[in-house]
């Protein structure tokens, strides 16, 4: 009986806290090196942000997301966070967004708000605050939706969350970028 060969998938690792406001500045080539000089495969970054496409061993999963930050905050010596999703999760992110929601670009801004295990959508719903005709908030499988009217953008209550415990165990994508996240790794295929 011959060993089966390990079989890849393809995440999405969302940083937190990197190349905002002059803080935790990485370079997306250094980034990218980080991640193949510890044997992932078929590695790539999308904008400054801190989402970089990867490929690795479905055994790996379980401890993938300490493994990352591990070797992030040794490279780069800042505490790493990552919130980890594989391309069925991001499929799932995008397919199960609420009705229209991303649909009105001209009108709302969209934003998928991602949550590090072990928060749930549930717990992080009851630390979202809504304004009456600017806000709107959805809770996903691991996401957050939230939609504010751009003419009212300034009254959105988003801002509030950043002050909260809760957002540290979250990061914020917004719905351009995540349909991107996902276009990309639907090329890396799984």
């Amino acid at each position: 009986m011959t060993a089966r060969a390990k079989q890849e998938e393809t995440y999405v690792a969302l940083l937190r806290g990197i190349n905002v406001g002059g803080k935790n500045v990485i370079n997306m080539a250094e980034l990218r090196h980080c991640f193949e000089v510890e044997g992932f495969g078929e590695v790539a970054t999308y904008i400054q942000s801190g989402n970089v496409i990867f490929r690795s061993t479905l055994s790996e999963a379980g401890s993938l997301s300490a493994r990352i930050e591990g070797m992030l905050a040794a490279a780069f010596e800042y505490q790493a966070k990552v919130v980890l999703a594989s391309l069925p999760q991001m499929r799932a992110v995008v397919a199960e967004a609420p009705a229209g929601f991303g649909y009105r670009p001209d009108m709302h801004r969209y934003d998928a708000l991602f949550l590090r295990s072990p928060l749930t959508a549930t717990a992080a719903m009851e630390f979202v605050l809504t304004r009456t005709g600017v806000d709107e908030a959805w809770a996903g499988n691991g996401v957050l939706y939230f939609s504010r009217l751009i003419a009212r953008a300034s009254q959105s209550y988003l801002s509030r969350l950043a002050s909260m415990p809760v957002y540290q165990s979250m990061t914020i994508r917004n719905w351009n970028t995540t349909t991107k996240l996902l276009q990309m790794m639907e090329q890396h295929g799984s």
